[in-house]
């Protein structure tokens, strides 16, 4: 069910796809659970991009109030599938009797270890970007060389206890649960920002 190797080489090929092709044109994978993986890769994409936008020296004041909002709602999405990745592996895993209720907990769970390959994955690929850049100098390649490096280090690490966490999962050793972000700021009903000023 869980292969971090395969989920890391998704999200390369997405940060492809999605910087050479329009975002509209590109189909999720058939399966559920590749699908799923992409759709919350997305939602990092989409925020990254538009925090980048957001970071321009010339954003009228404006323009940065919509971006604000469109970051808080895209941060939501991506908070919610990393949910959903932990839904659908959980119920994977309750219908072969797992995960053992007296295993020990992980504090972290698959999800949220997957939210983090794909934000890694995203600054690989705009790590290697800079290493092309025509007008870089060689001490700013070289700088992101090193980064690309630690960077590429950080996501194996990441992904081989991944792959561990889940082999002791099936084993019945190690247990998560899920864990609920409960943001408030998106909620009018919450915030208090919001629901003083409605």
């Amino acid at each position: 069910m869980l292969d971090a190797q395969q989920i890391a080489a998704l999200h390369d090929r997405l940060n492809q796809t999605w910087h050479r092709e329009a975002i509209e044109a590109w189909l999720p994978p058939a399966q559920p659970w590749p699908a799923l993986v992409a759709s919350q890769h997305l939602a990092n994409f989409e925020l990254w991009h538009t925090e980048d936008a957001a970071r321009a020296p010339n954003v009228a004041d404006e323009q940065l109030a919509r971006i604000k909002r469109n970051i808080d709602a895209t941060n939501q999405r991506r908070n919610d599938l990393a949910e959903a990745m932990d839904i659908q592996l959980l119920a994977w895993l309750a219908a072969r009797s797992l995960p053992n209720p007296d295993a020990e907990l992980h504090s972290e769970s698959p999800g949220l270890m997957i939210d983090r390959l794909s934000i890694l994955s995203l600054k690989i690929f705009h790590t290697a970007e800079e290493i092309e850049r025509a007008d870089a100098s060689e001490s700013h390649r070289e700088r992101n060389r090193q980064r690309l490096t630690t960077l590429a280090d950080q996501r194996a690490d990441l992904a081989v206890c991944l792959e561990r966490l889940w082999l002791r999962i099936e084993q019945g050793t190690r247990r998560f649960k899920l864990y609920q972000q409960l943001k408030m700021y998106n909620d009018p009903t919450l915030n208090p920002a919001v629901y003083r000023h409605t």
